[in-house]
């Protein structure tokens, strides 16, 4: 009989993050396979994790970033839910289709909504037509989360993504994790855990403090890698990504506002991107952007132009995109790769008292773009403290607030990613204690992401 499979997205860890600090995942490495994986461009997290449980390129599955800008409804929006954007057949479909009694959970993976396994969980606040956000889960079937938080405790959502992001959220998704493999006894299991990413960003990978990160997500891993071996399950551990060291960001949308091709509204006492009526605007995304130009006659302009600008190494047309095979309808007319070092931020205002009111506040779906910065809290703020336990309290009495403690500062930023990986030690990693799983590629020491599928395929047929 087939073996269960319990398959850890660790993001950001690499072959050169492994060593010293990681003695339960190195054990696993020594025990079965290690191996590096090439990447999938860009290397952001939607995309990898669409890659890899559909075995497609983005220029297939559509997911060509975590966020893009939807042409019909003029607007760009980011890390949606809905597994209906990722276009093609995923790993639970081909498996069900040979095995129809196959059991599938997804633990915080993205596009987990709607998803065709048997159980989700994945965060999902509620909102509120008074403006409130309720933070909150979602699950299919739909008291499974209530049913695991009863066990092991309400879900720290501040401390998975914002100033507070730490190790208290990857730890309660391992336990989430041990709960509904107790549970449901899936055959395959997709846990997320997201804390590496948090301090890579905040201080880069060349931090001595970055080790105390690794020997936290160890721990979680090995009690992971533990429970799967009492209950009988392989454990496949892979990532999307490798975090390289930056130290500035590019503003493309003020570039494109200077010369003229960007416009805002303003709107109440500040100015919003006003995505429409522009001629051409950038959705940043760590070190890609996807620039989308109305008028085809301004493509090879916009080009030229941004090929002169600093920080920006190469501007791609659609005949380039297929090299990287991020050629889709959803990516822009011309997409950017950030130089070694930079980062794009999705700033487009000149002043900052213009900013709009979701610029100082964690707010992922509303910024037209990604915002590493929402992981600090502003410097610049006296009794920072004291501010957040006022905004705390009125949201406790029932009052409109603003949780505006986040600067403006990109400088923060000491690391990224998206560009794909200079050196294979520096990419994302395939670890299993499985020696047999690599054994009918031809070339085990070259395994590509979107490989990740067949493999769990084999595993079970």
């Amino acid at each position: 009989m087939t073996k269960p499979l319990i398959v850890m997205n660790i993001v950001g860890l690499t072959p050169a993050l492994l060593g010293e600090h990681t003695p339960q995942l190195q054990a696993l490495a020594n025990e079965g396979i290690m191996t590096p994986m090439q990447g999938v461009f860009p290397a952001v997290t939607a995309t990898a994790q669409a890659s890899m449980l559909t075995g497609l390129s983005p220029a297939e599955h559509g997911i060509v970033g975590n966020g893009w800008y939807f042409r019909e409804l003029a607007e760009v929006k980011f890390w949606l839910q809905p597994n209906q954007l990722v276009q093609g057949e995923k790993i639970w479909h081909k498996l069900k289709r040979s095995r129809p009694d196959f059991r599938c959970s997804q633990l915080f993976w993205w596009y987990n909504m709607y998803a065709d396994v048997d159980h989700a969980v994945t965060p999902r606040p509620h909102y509120p037509a008074d403006g409130r956000k309720i933070l909150g889960l979602y699950s299919e079937p739909a008291q499974l989360h209530q049913d695991i938080e009863a066990k092991v405790g309400t879900f720290p959502f501040f401390n998975f993504w914002g100033p507070a992001a730490d190790i208290r959220s990857s730890r309660w998704i391992v336990d989430c994790a041990m709960v509904e493999f107790t549970m449901n006894r899936p055959d395959l299991q997709l846990v997320y855990l997201p804390h590496l990413d948090y301090n890579l960003q905040r201080l880069g990978p060349d931090s001595p403090a970055i080790n105390a990160d690794l020997a936290q997500i160890d721990r979680e891993a090995g009690r992971l890698i533990d429970f799967a071996r009492e209950q009988g399950a392989d454990v496949m551990v892979v990532s999307e990504y490798g975090i390289t060291p930056v130290s500035q960001s590019v503003s493309v949308n003020r570039i494109l506002r200077e010369a003229g091709f960007l416009r805002v509204r303003d709107s109440v006492d500040w100015e919003l991107l006003d995505c429409g009526a522009s001629r051409a605007f950038a959705v940043a995304d760590h070190q890609v952007a996807h620039v989308y130009i109305k008028d085809p006659r301004d493509i090879q302009p916009v080009k030229q132009f941004l090929q002169s600008q600093p920080g920006i190494e190469q501007v791609l047309d659609r005949r380039e995109q297929q090299v990287v095979q991020v050629n889709h309808d959803r990516s822009g007319e011309l997409v950017l790769i950030a130089e070694p070092g930079c980062w794009f931020d999705y700033y487009y205002w000149f002043d900052d008292s213009k900013a709009p009111d979701f610029a100082r506040t964690v707010d992922i779906h509303r910024k037209p773009g990604y915002d590493p910065v929402e992981l600090f809290v502003d410097p610049t703020i006296r009794f920072v403290k004291l501010k957040i336990a006022a905004r705390l309290l009125q949201k406790k009495l029932g009052q409109r607030m603003l949780m505006d403690v986040i600067p403006l500062d990109t400088s923060l930023v000491k690391g990224s990613h998206g560009r794909l990986a200079d050196s294979p030690e520096h990419g994302p990693i395939f670890i299993t204690n499985n020696k047999q799983m690599l054994n009918r590629l031809d070339q085990p020491d070259c395994l590509s992401m979107q490989q990740v599928c067949g493999l769990l395929q084999q595993h079970f047929q």
